[in-house]
C-alpha cells in the first residue's frame, strides 16, 4: 500500500495515471466565455 500500489491515490500520483482515487481537476470556465465579448469597448 505505497507507491507500487496502483489502487491508492500516492500510486496514481507516482504513474502519473488518474482513475476513481485521483480524478481529473477539471478547468473552470474563463469569465470571456461567461461574459458576452461581442460588447467590448472600443477605443476612441
Amino acid at each position: 500500500m505505497g507507491k507500487g500500489d496502483k489502487k491508492t491515490k500516492r500510486g496514481k500520483i507516482n504513474r502519473g495515471t488518474f482513475g476513481t482515487r485521483r480524478p481529473r481537476v477539471k478547468k473552470k470556465q474563463s469569465i470571456e466565455n461567461k461574459i458576452s465579448i461581442t460588447n467590448k469597448a472600443t477605443p476612441k
